[in-house]
């Protein structure tokens, strides 16, 4: 990889969308259900993702093992966990549920032992990187969430479940390699539209809703910068940085969400949050810092 700064940048600015998206689903949620919220994202994604690729002269593959394979990553990376999320994050508690959504570069490690071979796997920094970055992540959400662990215990497990999901569709990313970014970007968008819609349909029955301006605005940012950009920023970051420094933007999006906090909602900066910024954006360097190359 030539330009690594550049591909830094990009995992800033997919932390950025991806962490900024939990402020555009608050804005939406009052008059737009969770799973036609959902739905919207995603069909108006695939619709621009779509129109991309007719512009650029690109096609997606018509054979029944890559719709498969686009059918299995929608599950694991968007329908799956958004699902999860969604359900059990009423229940869990915002505070436990950022830390337990938080912990996907550990299980991309995890997973690394069991589904890549031994020269591919991420190292004793990449662990340490993961380890300071959660650790960063409890400082920014307060150790106090952690005296909740253990109630609700099944909402708990979901938006675990759904970190998990997430490091899985991460290592899962190099089975479309070869491919350009915006053709699994728009497959597995395209699959989760085919199940989230109908699902919406039956659920909300959309067309008795009666959606707030500031709703349509948020559920449009939504699909067009927070799902269609940031999933084609995904798919090229699995191909750059790899599923553990993609993954790394996990703790980089809490860091975000003060951000915004601090900027739109005039909150402040405790010595505690910064220092999990910190360690956060350690845990990030630590993670992406590139290999020795043996001479």
């Amino acid at each position: 990889m030539q330009n690594r700064t550049f591909e830094y940048a990009l995992l800033g600015c997919l932390a950025l969308l991806w962490g900024s998206s939990y402020m555009w689903i608050a804005l939406a949620l009052p008059t737009i259900p969770p799973a036609t919220l959902i739905a919207i994202r995603v069909a108006l994604a695939s619709i621009i993702l779509l129109a991309i690729m007719a512009f650029w002269g690109i096609r997606l593959p018509l054979d029944a093992r890559s719709w498969r394979l686009f059918m299995v990553q929608s599950l694991v990376n968007s329908t799956g966990p958004w699902m999860l999320l969604a359900w059990g994050q009423q229940y869990a508690g915002t505070a436990v549920s950022s830390v337990l959504n938080s912990t996907s570069p550990l299980w991309v490690f995890a997973f690394s032992f069991v589904l890549l071979q031994s020269g591919n796997r991420p190292g004793p920094r990449q662990l340490a990187g993961a380890l300071l970055g959660f650790g960063g992540i409890v400082l920014i959400v307060g150790m106090g969430a952690l005296d909740d662990l253990g109630q609700n215990l099944l909402p708990q497990l979901a938006v675990l479940l759904s970190a998990v999901l997430y490091g899985f569709a991460a290592l899962r990313g190099r089975l479309f390699a070869g491919l350009h970014p915006i053709v699994p970007a728009c497959g597995t968008l395209l699959c989760s539209a085919l199940v989230l819609v109908p699902a919406s349909l039956i659920v909300d029955k959309p067309w008795q809703l009666e959606p707030s301006l500031t709703g349509i605005g948020a559920a449009i940012f939504l699909g067009t910068a927070c799902t269609a950009l940031a999933f084609l920023i995904y798919f090229r970051l699995l191909s750059t940085l790899g599923a553990m420094g993609t993954a790394s933007q996990a703790y980089l999006r809490s860091g975000v969400g003060v951000f915004l906090g601090v900027v739109f909602l005039s909150e402040t900066l405790d010595v505690e949050t910064f220092v999990g910024i910190c360690l956060a954006i350690l845990g990030v360097v630590l993670i992406n810092w590139p290999k020795r190359r043996n001479s």
